[in-house]
């Protein structure tokens, strides 16, 4: 038996005062500095000439394709990375089978590779130097340079995102549940909604949030396999590099501002997800 009182052990377990205080300044000063400074430039750089300058800008037509252009985009790629990250994460947690340290290496890839590079691979797979890009052109089908090879690139960047959210959670779970739900006659789809998707409803939602905001976000890739076509292929994150490179600079930081904007809503989201339903989240160890 310890010796040891709880204030005991909590004193001895404490940092000291002078160090939390450090610990806590370092981390606010270099927030402010790295997150919340450079957010704070964007948006006022986006009014330094006014509000209607700022509507303005964002009226203009290329910036309204390119929104239209990321909003499809993400409204595809998305429920698409969810279903196949769902069933990813399902495969390996739920089956056994040769290959399976294999596949999710393969899912992390994306996080290892430059998008950039996996832009570059879609060019290289699809384009008119390769056989299938010749094969395609010949059928009046285009990849890169046009909206399936933007959405290819993001499916590829964004697609760890919902597994890798799913993944711990359903490992941890086990596969008690269903197999109960199966021994008592419920069919494989009933067993999916009434007790695999209610398990993991947070985890999956987080996921969404994480790959929606890359998905909106991605530059590197897209810019590769686009090749940033005004009012066509330009979406908004190359949008604001083409409008700050000829000097545009309100419709650049306006242009950003709403990325910016919608980077916040998303972390709006995850906050409340985590403050209303603390204690499944917690019950889950998502946080």
């Amino acid at each position: 038996m310890s010796d040891f009182t709880p204030a005991q052990t909590g004193r001895a377990t404490a940092e000291p005062r002078p160090v939390r205080y450090l610990l806590i300044g370092g981390t606010t000063v270099f927030v402010a500095l790295f997150l919340f400074a450079p957010l704070l430039t964007v948006f006022t750089e986006a009014l330094a000439d006014g509000w209607r300058s700022a509507l303005a800008a964002l009226s203009l037509p290329d910036a309204r394709a390119a929104a239209r252009m990321t909003l499809s985009i993400a409204a595809i790629a998305v429920p698409l990375n969810a279903i196949f990250g769902l069933a990813a994460a399902w495969a390996i947690a739920k089956f056994d089978f040769s290959g399976k340290a294999f596949l999710i290496t393969l899912i992390d890839l994306p996080f290892s590779v430059s998008p950039v590079v996996a832009g570059l691979m879609l060019v290289l797979l699809f384009g008119a130097n390769s056989s299938l890009g010749v094969w395609l052109m010949a059928n009046d089908m285009r990849v890169v340079f046009a909206f399936p090879g933007i959405l290819l690139a993001t499916l590829f960047v964004t697609f760890p995102f919902v597994a890798r959210e799913l993944i711990p959670v359903m490992i941890e779970q086990g596969r008690t549940e269903e197999e109960a739900a199966l021994t008592l006659g419920a069919s494989g789809w009933r067993t999916f909604l009434t007790v695999t998707l209610p398990n993991i409803r947070w985890a999956l939602l987080y996921g969404v949030l994480l790959c929606n905001a890359r998905a909106m976000g991605e530059f590197g890739a897209v810019a590769i396999v686009s090749g940033k076509i005004r009012g066509k292929t330009a979406t908004m994150p190359t949008m604001v590099e083409m409008f700050y490179n000829e000097y545009l600079s309100v419709a650049a930081f306006s242009l950003a501002a709403v990325l910016a904007m919608l980077a916040l809503l998303t972390l709006l989201l995850k906050t409340l997800l985590e403050w209303r339903h603390a204690d499944l989240l917690a019950a889950t160890r998502l946080h």
